[in-house]
């Protein structure tokens, strides 16, 4: 009798699995070696011509010394970080082996002979607001709250952020506080070596007098500087935007389709306060990977939880975080006319009391609101650029 597969060997979607599935990358997961390239040629750089030299300018020698042994701790913390982004789970809804089945007004077994598809959306009821989720062709699912399939992956990421190709994978709900921390990580890393080679340099102009001088003696300096000060402008401002990001409650895929909607005004359904909002990412618990890509495949089982009039797997919405979660599946530009013309005064209570009579081709500023995943089309995933 043939030994069952583990789940990982036949995974549907473009990931890549190391140490018999314990490790998930994305496909472009050979990007990390130009990432780890970049972060640690300047360092050795840094520590065999800056910083042990820098070590004997200190009447001190335990002051000089730090500086190097801060600078090779320090980058071993940020590579760990981008490990753990690269080879953790971001998020990845499971699959189903067929599609659902507790569709109101859809009769599964009349579609096989007529052809008839799934409904594209499903309307449903969020704290008393009507709102849309969108049905996933590929993974046979509506997909819960916040989440949006990656092209690249070829998966349904929960509060999907964007696909990252320096570090190889999609960031989401299980790894983005790795992925931010190393960023910002990175940043700080970078105006170290920065200040240190700087300080090195100054040093070298009270002792040869004259900058050129001191240049030639130390060159790698120079180039450590300019390396570190372009680098802080990609990573330093990579950090200050997901900062914004996280005071909103915002991931980076809804704020790009908040710009391209112009819809600055829409109510984010999501936001629950500055505070709360850093606290949810820095403090909160992050949950268990829905997918076992080491267990068996036994024909005949699924694994889904079914719930209302969608069908999810293994949504988890606890009471405690208390925050609306919806997506919405309007295109772009569907209506945008109507929209702007609304008044920005218009309060929620009216929009409640208008929400049974909405049309399905008139959509009221509340779907714009709460869809911030809708993509451009049904039919065709935009592929989403790292940052």
């Amino acid at each position: 009798m043939a030994k069952p597969k583990r789940v990982y060997q036949s995974w549907k979607g473009n990931n890549k699995f190391l140490l018999d599935g314990r490790l998930i990358f994305g496909p472009d997961a050979k990007s990390l070696i130009i990432t780890f390239t970049l972060i640690l040629v300047p360092v050795v750089i840094f520590c065999v011509f800056v910083a042990s030299n820098l070590a004997h300018k200190f009447t001190t020698g335990s002051i000089g010394y730090a500086i190097l042994v801060l600078a090779v701790v320090f980058t071993i913390y940020v590579l760990f970080l981008l490990l753990s982004t690269s080879t953790k789970d971001p998020g990845i809804v499971p699959r189903n082996s067929h599609p659902p089945e507790d569709v109101s007004g859809y009769d599964s077994s009349a579609s096989i002979d007529v052809g008839k598809p799934l409904p594209l959306t499903k309307e449903i009821i969020v704290n008393g607001l009507p709102v849309r989720v969108k049905y996933c062709e590929t993974c046979m699912l509506y997909r819960p709250p916040r989440c949006s399939h990656c092209s690249v992956c070829n998966n349904c990421v929960e509060r999907f952020d964007h696909h990252c190709p320096w570090v190889g994978q999609c960031i989401g709900k299980r790894n983005y506080r790795c992925f931010f921390l190393f960023v910002s990580s990175t940043a700080l890393l970078c105006v170290y070596v920065f200040s240190m080679s700087a300080l090195y340099l100054k040093l070298l102009v009270d002792d040869y007098g004259t900058a050129w001088k001191a240049i030639k003696v130390s060159p790698a300096s120079v180039a450590l500087m300019a390396y570190c000060f372009v680098s802080l402008w990609f990573v330093g401002g990579l950090t200050g935007f997901h900062l914004y990001l996280i005071s909103r409650n915002q991931t980076t895929y809804e704020n790009f389709r908040h710009r391209r909607l112009r819809g600055d005004n829409r109510i984010n359904v999501y936001y629950r306060g500055c505070m709360n909002s850093f606290v949810e990412v820095f403090c909160s618990k992050i949950e268990p990977s829905k997918n076992n890509f080491r267990g068996y495949i036994h024909e005949g089982a699924s694994k889904t939880s079914k719930g209302g009039n969608i069908q999810v797997t293994e949504v988890d919405i606890s009471d405690e975080d208390r925050r609306v979660k919806v997506e919405d599946d309007l295109e772009i530009g569907d209506d945008l006319m109507k929209i702007s013309q609304r008044r920005n005064s218009q309060d929620i209570g009216d929009i409640r009391g208008r929400g049974s009579d909405r049309s399905p081709i008139s959509r009221s500023e509340l779907d714009f609101g709460f869809g911030l995943e809708s993509q451009f089309s049904y039919r065709s995933e935009s592929r989403h650029s790292g940052w």
